[in-house]
């Protein structure tokens, strides 16, 4: 028997290949499904199935694609209703996998077709929980995402989720692996471990959703209290993952167009694109193409895309490091931006040598920073957020989180200097590039971010630690 979790830290998330003899099954796959192809050839293994606990919202599964090209079925749990060819399983339900078996729990609460997989090895004995998005390592499914397709409220699913956990999971024995759907870093939760396997019995003595002494309504006000609005494109995704999408082939064809910057040009304004330059905070300071976005492809690119990049089918042209040009457009594949019209052909150097108008950030040390803020007005924005914020900020420092800038833009002042910082520079260029397009021309950005200001003079707000803003 083969189990391999394939994680992928863009986006928190953990697919599984697992194989018996010489046939095998993809647990919630990727969009691009080579990587399952492959892994099955090497082994001489046929994909019998692809099983998805969930329709997904956070990323696009590659389930369609998988079953297109190897001929597998692909299984949903109870209640699900894709518009697609595909085995709605029972619970209780056993699929066959040469020696071993999967026995489908269905465990709604994050969604109503929300599903688990208990992994029964050859002599039978449970060995596996693929859990889902159900149970987390450390925390479970956020209750709220699955609302309006449901017609229930949050307290409602998460009554729903405390009996399937306490029904269907916490009667199961500790020596279990549980291999959940995501780690931490992902929004599809609030509170999970950066590990990305355990054992039920260290979840049963560790997570706070799996107390023994957790009363019904207890739970469901920890599981909804402190939850942030989703990502917009969560919605997007779900309909995707139910009703279909483009092929990965295609998608990444009409991605590998290279246009000279002449004809880069000419695209952008023809078509409205926005221009996505995916190189790191520090070259794109230092010159880019007017009005584009920076999100680094070195970092959570994907939901950053997905929560600033209003519709997935909004038309994008590329800035990329030479050689990354696929990368880039298979990334945004994952979260459904499938609009990917080409890149720029030999990058921003092609541009300069072409003569094309550029901007700039001004970008400066926090050594430069604890200077200046001493000697003028300013206002200062921590795009971090809320938790980090609140465990230590620069004293006046306004936190305006880079996941709902968009909607705060009448907050940042026009007139006099504007310092924007995150944690370590990654989202206050994010921020920055975003504001600029928007006619903001008096922001300066901390390099370093909130890391290398701590270590000046710069008056601070007391340390908070975790588990005491937990019980505020």
């Amino acid at each position: 028997m083969i189990v391999d979790q394939i994680y992928t830290g863009c986006l928190a998330q953990g697919a599984y290949y697992i194989q018996s003899e010489k046939e095998a099954i993809i647990i919630d796959p990727l969009r691009e499904v080579e990587p399952y192809l492959k892994k099955a050839e090497t082994n001489g293994a046929k994909i019998k199935y692809v099983l998805e606990t969930h329709f997904h919202a956070d990323f696009v599964s590659g389930h369609l694609d998988l079953a297109s090209k190897t001929g597998a079925v692909i299984v949903f749990g109870p209640n699900a209703k894709p518009r697609f060819n595909a085995h709605i399983a029972k619970d209780g339900e056993e699929l066959k996998v040469g020696k071993i078996t999967l026995k489908v729990l269905h465990t709604p609460g994050h969604t109503m077709e929300s599903s688990c997989y208990l992994l029964k090895d050859g002599n039978g004995k449970d060995y596996a929980l693929f859990s889902g998005d159900t149970l987390f390592l450390g925390d479970v499914g956020r209750p709220d995402l699955a609302q309006k397709a449901a017609n229930m409220t949050k307290e409602q699913l998460a009554s729903l989720l405390f009996d399937s956990l306490r029904n269907k999971i916490m009667p199961l024995h500790d020596d279990v692996i549980v291999y959940p759907a995501h780690g931490a870093g992902s929004a599809c939760g609030k509170n999970m471990m950066k590990e990305t396997v355990d054992s039920l019995g260290n979840q049963k003595k560790t997570n706070y959703a799996l107390r023994t002494s957790l009363a019904r309504e207890e739970f469901i006000k920890e599981v909804t209290d402190g939850l942030l609005p989703p990502p917009a494109y969560f919605p997007e995704n779900a309909k995707l993952n139910k009703e279909g999408y483009e092929t990965i082939d295609s998608v990444l064809q009409k991605g590998a167009h290279a246009f000279p910057a002449k004809e880069f040009e000419l695209m952008a304004n023809e078509t409205g694109a926005l221009v996505l330059d995916t190189r790191n905070a520090e070259k794109f300071a230092r010159g880019f193409i007017p009005q584009s976005i920076n999100i680094g492809i070195d970092g959570s690119f994907a939901p950053w895309v997905g929560a600033l990049i209003a519709g997935v089918a909004h038309p994008l042209l590329l800035i990329t490091e030479d050689g990354r040009e696929e990368e880039v457009v298979t990334r945004l594949a994952r979260v459904g931006y499938d609009n990917t019209l080409g890149y720029l052909k030999g990058g921003f150097k092609s541009w300069l040598q072409a003569g094309k108008d550029i901007d700039s950030i001004e970008s400066i040390s926090a050594k430069e920073f604890a200077n200046r803020i001493r000697q003028k007005d300013f206002t200062i924005i921590d795009v971090r957020k809320p938790g980090e914020y609140e465990a230590e900020h620069v004293e006046k420092a306004i936190n305006i989180p880079l996941d709902f800038i968009n909607d705060h833009l009448a907050e940042i002042p026009k007139e006099n200097e504007v310092y924007v910082h995150c944690a370590g520079g990654y989202r206050s260029m994010i921020a920055i590039s975003i504001l600029k397009a928007r006619g903001w021309n008096n922001l300066i950005d901390v390099a370093g971010g909130y890391k290398l200001i701590a270590e000046t003079d710069v008056p601070r707000t007391n340390y908070i630690g975790a588990s005491a803003l937990k019980n505020k």
